[in-house]
């Protein structure tokens, strides 16, 4: 079925924003009182820096797959946003870091997966490289499908607001969340470009869809535990997990997987989700885009 895109949508024209953050005044636990809100959101910026790095790497190597040259500028405009994204996050590891919190073991094996076991492989054909990297796209499409919904959840969770989280992080998290939803038809128009058949869809998800879960599972894990101020009394439940997210801290697992169901609707495209105007709007206010753009 064809699908046509919001007029706001289709008038966008992607941009990097060389946004900066000021770290030195942020807490350890930036929802006070909410260690495990917090963590749960931290394991964003343990994931994000290593998967956004990989995902600019997919979409050089499909830069000479494209044909039409519209995709083409959008793909290169997703990649300046993901690069300034990477580096963002990779700013507030450093200073968990040094708040003596080290991310990096687990960090080291988030590059593992994204760099041996989901990179390009070596010595294929020409046939078989294509045949790898479109595979790629599929995965980055259903993981973007996933973060256009945290970065809209993100613009509408006054939760946050009402439990005083730190606005420098809640900047952070709305200006990206808003870069998400602005951007969130790229890897999967690019993948439908490449290969328009349904079931290449229904891959991807089904392998990032477990793969996202499993690794945010064991990434709130590491944090509760790496965490010097707990001494590893906070032991995760699901339970406890779904009354915060009941108070606005964290999505709703239950909206979360209808997300993922959505996307593997026929005529499903990535425009039915999130508003780009309202996207638009935050990043028109956000303190950090603002200072960028001066």
């Amino acid at each position: 079925m064809p699908r046509t895109a919001p007029e706001v949508h289709a008038d966008l024209v992607l941009e990097p924003r060389d946004v900066t953050f000021d770290w030195s005044g942020l807490p350890l636990h930036w929802i006070p009182d909410e260690p495990l809100a917090t963590h749960t959101i931290n394991v964003l910026h343990l994931l994000l820096p290593e998967g956004e790095r990989w995902f600019i790497k997919v979409f050089k190597d499909a830069l000479p797959l494209i044909t039409d040259e519209q995709l083409r500028e959008e793909v290169l405009g997703f990649i300046g946003q993901e690069s300034i994204h990477a580096e963002a996050h990779q700013e507030v590891l450093d200073h968990l870091l040094a708040q003596g919190l080290d991310p990096r073991p687990y960090v080291r094996q988030i590059a593992w997966l994204f760099q041996r076991v989901l990179g390009e492989k070596p010595k294929l054909g020409p046939r078989q490289r294509r045949e790898n990297i479109i595979e790629r796209v599929a995965f980055v499409a259903a993981i973007e499908h996933f973060t256009a919904f945290l970065g809209n959840w993100a613009l509408n969770s006054p939760g946050l607001d009402r439990a005083e989280a730190d606005p420098t992080m809640l900047d952070l998290l709305r200006w990206h969340g808003a870069e998400e939803v602005e951007h969130r038809s790229v890897a999967f128009d690019l993948m439908t470009h490449l290969d328009p058949g349904y079931l290449r869809r229904v891959r991807g998800m089904a392998v990032s869809g477990p793969l996202l879960v499993h690794l945010w599972v064991r990434g709130v894990r590491f944090l509760l535990a790496a965490d010097p101020t707990l001494d590893g009394r906070l032991v995760p439940t699901w339970r406890e997990a779904l009354d915060i997210s009941r108070r606005g801290l964290l999505p709703e697992p239950m909206a979360s997987l209808r997300s993922g169901l959505r996307y593997l609707r026929r005529g499903y495209h990535p425009t039915q989700e999130g508003s780009s105007a309202q996207a638009l709007s935050y990043l028109a206010s956000s303190p950090a885009a603002r200072a960028a753009a001066r």
